[in-house]
């Protein structure tokens, strides 16, 4: 398959990660989850103390830790420095935090430009909130996937569950709404669908489903998927 950039934009727990993975496996694309990167300076932040209404210091986070991911045959790692923080980056307090620390346009600029390059190669699969707008308004490909709160919900519940992490349905549906209402109305890269991304509506859908919708997108646009 000719080596195109994929972007794949929506809210939170919209399906955006794990239809990227797999599109990517499929392609043998590199796949590119910015919504770790911006975890893993939430991450830092909490680590070191740092308040995260306080920007330039988050950003020397970024300079002094390097944010990098490691493919892997239990999928993919996230890593700041040499230290492996897949799990710990989607702990709660994490995910109460990150909306407000990605906010920051100076910590978007930065983790923009780190993006960027990790595109440059071509054959990629990104996915985030302002993917097909900002970082990569190039991109071939350009899919919007939501879905309704009350479903986003329920993913996360399970997944969380199924990861044994505690976990209540309705502080998860008060969060991701709180997250949707932060994210799109932030003043940098507010999470928008591009006008030339295709929009889909994942609720009710499998994730085999979504990713074959995909697909079928990529073959419209005249990109062979073999």
């Amino acid at each position: 398959m000719e080596k195109i950039a994929i972007a794949i934009d929506g809210p939170a727990s919209s399906g955006k990660s794990t239809v990227a993975k797999l599109l990517a496996k499929d392609f043998q694309f590199i796949y590119v989850d910015t919504g770790a990167m911006y975890r893993a300076v939430t991450y830092l932040a909490i680590q070191h103390q740092v308040a995260f209404d306080q920007e330039e210091e988050l950003v020397e986070l970024i300079k002094n830790y390097p944010i990098s991911f490691k493919q892997t045959v239990d999928g993919q790692l996230v890593f700041v420095n040499d230290q492996n923080v897949t799990e710990e980056i989607r702990q709660t307090d994490v995910t109460a935090a990150v909306s407000e620390v990605s906010a920051h346009r100076e910590v978007r600029e930065q983790l923009v430009r780190i993006q960027q390059e990790l595109a440059k190669q071509g054959g990629i699969v990104m996915d985030g909130r302002d993917i097909g707008t900002t970082v990569l308004p190039d991109a071939e490909v350009k899919i919007f996937l939501v879905a309704s709160v009350d479903e986003r919900a329920q993913r996360r519940y399970k997944e969380n569950l199924e990861k044994g992490r505690e976990s209540d349905l309705e502080t998860i549906k008060e969060a991701i709404a709180q997250r949707d209402y932060l994210d799109s109305h932030r003043e940098v890269s507010p999470l928008v669908q591009a006008i030339d991304a295709v929009k889909i509506d994942t609720t009710g859908m499998t994730i085999k489903q979504v990713v074959a919708k995909i697909q079928q997108v990529i073959q419209e646009k005249g990109y062979e998927i073999s």
